[in-house]
């Protein structure tokens, strides 16, 4: 059997097996809810000295990030396929600067009726942490930025999931814009190529940028 048949069958079969992971349906008030306290609990982090990448001044006059309305179609269940063999690389970012991560695999889901797939990776910084040794770094871009949202992209946080799972949840309602788009002091790693998405994700912050 030629080779991309058989890894297209170990696709289909590890989607399939996913399937069976997947939640109940969602329940919008419970989701509305869970995305505004990760909306305050953002804002909170840009009130605050010790965290926020806005400056002293900005941060006087700070009543709040502006956020898209809540979209429940924009979360979704992924299929992780994992990469054990993906090397060490150097990650683009706005500065000079270049950490190193690794592509911890691909994530596969389907976003308004149209099949996508983004990468996520792993800082190898973090691995050395043992509170952030389960952290996956979801850097993207969509049709949405310049128009909406951020230019250069933005992040989503997410956790390795428990061994034997295969699906993590991705809530685009929580996508979060780099440091950088508020305060050039900052170096923020850049959405590398594969993963732009196709289509316009009007959720998450906002940005007129």
């Amino acid at each position: 059997m030629p080779r991309f048949s058989l890894l297209a069958l170990l696709a289909v079969s590890q989607v399939a097996a996913a399937q069976a992971l997947l939640p109940t349906p969602l329940d919008t008030a419970a989701h509305r809810l869970r995305v505004q306290e990760f909306q305050q609990t953002l804002n909170q982090e840009f009130g605050n000295p010790q965290e926020s990448p806005l400056t002293p001044a900005e941060r006087q006059g700070f009543k709040g990030l502006s956020y898209y309305p809540v979209g429940h179609a924009y979360c979704v269940e992924a299929v992780l396929l994992r990469d054990s063999l993906a090397q060490p690389f150097a990650m683009e970012t706005s500065t000079g600067r270049r950490p190193q991560y690794r592509k911890y695999g691909e994530l596969r889901f389907v976003l308004l009726g149209q099949p996508q797939r983004l990468s996520v990776y792993q800082s190898l910084d973090l691995l050395k942490r043992p509170d952030l040794a389960d952290y996956l770094f979801l850097p993207f871009t969509d049709l949405s930025n310049g128009r909406g949202s951020y230019g250069g992209g933005r992040y989503l946080d997410l956790r390795i999931p428990p061994k034997g799972i295969a699906v993590i949840t991705l809530d685009f309602n929580r996508a979060y814009n780099p440091s950088c788009a508020y305060n050039h002091a900052y170096s923020c790693p850049v959405p590398p190529a594969e993963n732009r998405l196709a289509v316009a994700v009007p959720v998450g912050v906002r940005s007129e940028k």
